[in-house]
């Protein structure tokens, strides 16, 4: 599990995403750069994000079609994203961007702080999320050791009033294992 939070810039022009990498700068997200859906879609085979920006018109694979095949993953389905357009403020384009899984659609121009504000919520919760995963795994850890444990304890109780033939050797393995495992 990576620390850093990733967000994943799509769009077919390169000067789009060098404005995008620098409205992100100076936020705790790396930004990863790609042109067009099939390179998105490759990356996030190997990588985890916590939002994408998705540009809604590309020439091959649009943005909404893209969108479709990450909601369609069981790996990115709940990746938060963000469509960008320049196109005029259709409404029916809007409806099919919510309607591909996005949580906002922004069109072009948009004011970069507003667009900031958004990606920060995103790796604010991707982070909390990641801690709380991490802290359930060290309770799950916790719990399994104390299973041990009172399994140990058993054991010896049953030993010490003689009550169980082949308990000695049973206490002495279970405490190795709570002591190791």
């Amino acid at each position: 599990m990576s620390g850093t939070a990733k967000a994943l810039l799509v769009d077919d022009r390169k000067e789009n995403l060098l404005a995008l990498e620098a409205i992100l700068q100076g936020l705790p997200v790396k930004s990863v750069a790609v042109e067009g859906g099939e390179a998105a879609l490759k990356q996030l085979l190997v990588d985890d994000f916590a939002v994408i920006l998705l540009d809604a018109q590309m020439p091959d694979m649009d943005g909404f079609e893209t969108a479709n095949h990450i909601k369609r993953r069981e790996r990115t389905r709940h990746v938060p994203i963000i469509f960008l357009t320049a196109a005029d403020r259709d409404a029916q384009l809007a409806l099919r961007g919510y309607a591909a899984g996005a949580v906002d659609y922004l069109t072009k121009p948009f004011d970069p702080w507003v667009l900031r504000a958004k990606v920060s919520v995103f790796v604010d919760l991707w982070t909390k999320s990641r801690q709380l995963a991490a802290h359930s795994e060290d309770v799950r850890e916790r719990d399994a050791r104390y299973r041990s444990l009172t399994e140990a304890v058993d054991a010896a109780t049953a030993l010490l009033r003689g009550e169980e033939e082949g308990a000695r050797e049973r206490a002495i393995a279970l405490l190795e294992q709570a002591r190791w495992g």
